[in-house]
């Protein structure tokens, strides 16, 4: 129990044993300890007696808070420390307790708001519950009061939810979502169980209980987070003029370390927003008669994007020997997984990179041998490409079992598409530099007032990385074109940030010009951000800044991304950011190690990942399949010429970049053309 309310225990104590004497009242004087006569004529004294017994009932029926409830069910249990991240101004604990064998880990602004979510986790670990009501309560959870949690019948976890299930003469369950067991006792495993929504409509006699819930649910959402977690502060992150001098505003709230965001016509709507979100994400609590946002983002469920987190991390733990080699060092880590569908039994871990940097001006190449950038989600993704053109090679295979194995299918009208219901999903270890990163959840604590304009002015604006540092700024030029003279004279080679690449992504895919005259658009389906996730905001500037793109050709689209963060993500690592880059592709044994400086290998060979090797094997491909699509002519010899021969993926490139010129966020910035007009040696 907290200390207020024992001092309000103890207040009511004295209270009862001393009251206030009626000459005491006339004068106005305060309680005394050496008060003698109670106060027991009148309808004044019984009132008063009648309000110390309610105060003292209703405060002994006030449920116990999760840390108390577990000392009760297990005394001396040890919290440990685990880690504190983020900024001074703003730190995040990790604190850890081990119950039963398994451990649970609580994270918060404080210690004991951490200490307090690991106590809360480790509660819904149990079955077996002495004063289940009181437990259940302290979470947060409204539960049938017929059910039996203390029954022996059933072990855990297969039979947990039997109590649920309708019987076959009752007809009460008007709804009825069954839980998957399977992934249940998954959830099991793995230490942590997840919350699955019981709708559940309970018998006639339980109509309190109903009432109870339809007051609840009329609650505004402001209200009821504040009684969840108290002291919540709401931050304005922008207000705007649209049409018409009608304002809009965006209010930010964090919650246990995770930053949610709202928007509205007013600063109380925007919090409303950002309440309910906070609610539905960390609670599973949905107000009914809340307006759901229209700028809402789809979120990929939390236990599949953890699981894809720690299969990229351990894959990397592999490659890098546990973490001992000089290449294990990054401050930002990318990988894409692919599955069937979101059934992570059958994911597999296809690419992986790491790098922070890009390529110095005075290295630029104009053989296509140097990789320009080398920040870790474009690795990935030029990683990605690398994987294309060899499960194309394999579909051109003459082996029956090579092309079966091909994650492509040819298409009756030439080209080739990707195989039904397989899916791709890009995490990150950090939010992708540029607009993306602008708004992350440390940024909401600090005091913006002297910032906010500029924060405004350039709110979704496109962003180009700063050369030989880390970083972006807006682009500030007009015009889009960079000359090859004057970044060998010392201009700065600029580079777009890769939220504008990521937001390029989700119009034209991943597979680039050149793989575009083969194959139709891939995308991703979900976005996995380990630290300074931002929600909703994320959203917007990867999809909802090109909302007035227009039509779209056939087989391109604006991808609505999945978007996730990671419940326990890794700890930023300190210090200067490595100048290399390393990339692994599934088929191969080793990492490759680019130096993010020249970007060749430390050796001085050009990469795998260089625009001369893509173009070499487009070239083979160009070969063998001009007779199969009708529309290839004679291959190219120039580089440049021969990403012109995706005419649509071109035409719907310069649509994109219009788009970003009619919403006002300015030019996309294109690299010298000289380095893209070299022969294919």
């Amino acid at each position: 129990t907290s200390s207020a309310e024992v001092k309000e225990n103890r207040n009511i104590g004295n209270l009862e044993d001393h009251p206030i004497s009626s000459n005491e009242r006339a004068r106005g004087g305060t309680p005394s300890s050496k008060r003698k006569r109670p106060l027991e004529e009148g309808n004044n004294g019984h009132f008063c007696k009648l309000q110390l017994i309610w105060k003292k009932v209703s405060w002994s029926v006030t449920p116990k808070n999760a840390l108390v409830q577990l000392h009760e069910l297990k005394p001396g249990l040890q919290y440990k420390m685990v880690s504190q991240t983020g900024p001074v101004h703003a730190p995040v604990f990790a604190v850890a307790v081990e119950v039963n064998g398994l451990t649970f880990e609580g994270t918060g602004p404080t210690k004991k708001k951490a200490k307090m979510r690991a106590a809360e986790l480790a509660l819904k670990s149990f079955v077996q519950f002495p004063n289940a009501c009181q437990a259940h309560f302290a979470m947060g959870n409204c539960i049938n009061p017929s059910t039996d949690f203390t029954s022996d019948q059933a072990d855990f976890p297969d039979t947990l939810f039997k109590e649920f299930e309708p019987s076959t003469h009752s007809e009460d369950f008007s709804v009825y979502n069954p839980v998957n067991n399977e992934l249940l006792s998954t959830a099991y495993r793995h230490g942590r169980l997840f919350c699955h929504t019981l709708d559940l409509m309970g018998h006639s006699k339980q109509n309190k209980h109903k009432m109870a819930s339809k007051a609840e649910s009329e609650k505004n959402p402001v209200v009821l987070l504040n009684e969840l977690r108290s002291g919540l502060r709401y931050v304005c992150l922008s207000e705007t003029v649209e049409k018409q001098h009608i304002k809009s505003f965006v209010m930010a709230v964090r919650v246990d370390g995770r930053t949610f965001e709202g928007s509205g016509r007013s600063k109380k709507l925007a919090k409303g927003q950002a309440a309910q979100a906070a609610l539905q994400a960390l609670f599973n609590i949905r107000l009914p008669s809340h307006i759901p946002s229209r700028s809402k983002c789809h979120h990929l469920p939390q236990d599949f994007a953890d699981s894809v987190y720690q299969m990229v991390a351990q894959k990397f733990q592999e490659l890098t020997d546990n973490f001992t080699s000089m290449h294990a060092r990054h401050k930002t880590l990318a990988g894409i997984v692919m599955t069937k569908g979101l059934d992570i039994r059958q994911a597999q871990v296809i690419v992986l990179s790491s790098g922070t940097k890009c390529i110095n001006g005075e290295y630029i190449n104009d053989q296509g041998l140097a990789v320009n950038d080398c920040h870790a989600e474009i690795v990935a993704r030029r990683a990605f490409v690398h994987f294309l053109y060899s499960q194309l090679e394999l579909h051109l295979s003459k082996r029956r079992e090579d092309w079966e194995r091909s994650i492509f299918v040819r298409l009756k009208e030439g080209g080739y598409r990707l195989r039904e219901n397989i899916l791709f999903h890009l995490y990150v270890s950090t939010s992708p530099c540029g607009d993306a990163r602008l708004n992350s959840p440390y940024e909401i604590t600090t005091d913006l007032n002297s910032s906010k304009h500029i924060v405004r002015k350039y709110r979704g604006h496109l962003r180009t990385k700063i050369e030989s540092g880390e970083g972006t700024i807006p682009v500030r030029c007009h015009n889009a074109a960079q000359t090859w003279d004057g970044v060998l004279l010392g201009e700065q080679l600029i580079t777009m940030s890769c939220t504008d690449k990521i937001a390029r992504w989700n119009i034209l895919g991943l597979q680039g010009a050149l793989l575009s005259s083969f194959i139709e658009p891939m995308y991703l389906h979900s976005i996995i951000v380990g630290s300074l996730y931002h929600t909703g905001h994320l959203s917007r500037v990867m999809s909802h800044r090109i909302e007035d793109i227009g039509q779209l050709p056939a087989s391109y689209r604006r991808n609505q991304l999945l978007l996730s963060g990671v419940s326990h993500a890794d700890a930023r690592q300190p210090g200067k950011s490595p100048s290399f880059s390393v990339n692994w592709i599934v088929g191969n044994t080793d990492l490759e190690v680019i130096n993010a400086t020249t970007g060749k290998r430390t050796c001085g060979s050009p990469s795998r990942l260089c625009k001369h090797m893509f173009f070499t094997r487009w070239a083979k491909l160009h070969g063998k399949l001009s007779t199969r699509i009708p529309s290839h002519g004679d291959m190219p010899s120039v580089y440049s010429e021969a990403k012109l021969v995706a005419q649509t993926y071109q035409s719907v490139k310069q649509q994109l970049f219009k788009a970003f010129q009619k919403a006002g966020l300015g030019t996309w910035v294109k690299k010298p053309p000289e380095q893209d007009q070299f022969l294919l040696t």
